[in-house]
């Protein structure tokens, strides 16, 4: 546990660091905390060892995650030119490299290349970037703590035991509840960014999304037999284990224009 606080105490004050200076500096560490998770995603699947996998799929995440709206390339367009390559490399290496091996690196590259676009996307919006993006992760935070805190007190109702056995569904409700709170606080800072019934929304939607994308990283870790996807940060696991939210809630608020696009 005290490996754990301290990991968590250094590793957050780097992150807000990034997070408040913005620009290239925020960028730049998302773009290496998607090829780190990656890393981890290519080697759960046992693809480490195929050099046109790991080329194309590196290049796709970091070409997705760096996506800027000047260039004049969209993220569909990314995204079908990537497909294109991987299902040529079945072509090329006279399928040695499977369609099924190319299906999993793909999922990959989409799910990581587009969570960590769209926090950079958010912090990088052209006024109120740092508000938007604070406002999400902290609603996904106080969702964590909230479940976490009224689960271990009042926690009696298993939520999906085949998946994640230690939540409730007293916790994820307490999740709920407080992630609607803290949406709502930042409204009362800003309201003319952000009004009440908005935030409620927001803060309902960043709960109930993001204790999704925990459980479907518990999901496919079960299937794949494992407790962490990386030992990077001792005590909390690898990059996927602590962004499994993160990567689902942001691309969500973003395709459903909940926070500003410009």
């Amino acid at each position: 546990m005290k490996q754990r606080i301290v990991t968590g105490i250094v590793a957050g004050i780097g992150f807000f660091i990034m997070l408040y200076l913005g620009g290239y500096w925020f960028a730049g560490l998302l773009l290496i905390l998607s090829m780190i998770g990656y890393d981890e995603f290519l080697r759960m699947n046992g693809l480490k060892g195929n050099k046109a996998i790991v080329i194309i799929g590196y290049l796709g995440v970091f070409c997705l995650t760096l996506q800027w709206q000047h260039t004049g390339v969209t993220l569909s367009q990314l995204v079908w030119l990537f497909m294109f390559l991987f299902m040529a490399a079945t072509v090329i290496s006279k399928n040695k490299t499977t369609i099924d091996q190319i299906a999993m690196a793909f999922i990959g590259m989409v799910y990581i290349g587009f969570g960590f676009h769209y926090m950079i996307a958010t912090r990088d919006l052209t006024e109120n970037g740092l508000y938007w993006t604070l406002l999400v992760f902290l609603c996904i935070w106080s969702t964590d703590s909230g479940a976490y805190f009224v689960g271990s007190k009042f926690g009696k109702t298993p939520l999906w035991p085949a998946i994640s056995p230690k939540k409730s569904v007293e916790g994820a409700i307490g999740g709920v509840v407080i992630s609607i709170l803290v949406a709502l606080i930042f409204a009362s800072f800003q309201p003319e960014l952000l009004d009440y019934a908005r935030a409620a929304w927001i803060g309902l939607m960043i709960a109930v999304v993001g204790q999704m994308g925990d459980l479907m990283q518990s999901a496919y870790k079960r299937v794949k037999g494992i407790k962490d996807t990386g030992a990077i940060l001792p005590g909390h696991g690898g990059v996927l284990d602590r962004t499994d939210s993160w990567l689902i809630v942001f691309p969500f608020l973003h395709l459903l224009s909940w926070i500003p696009h410009v």
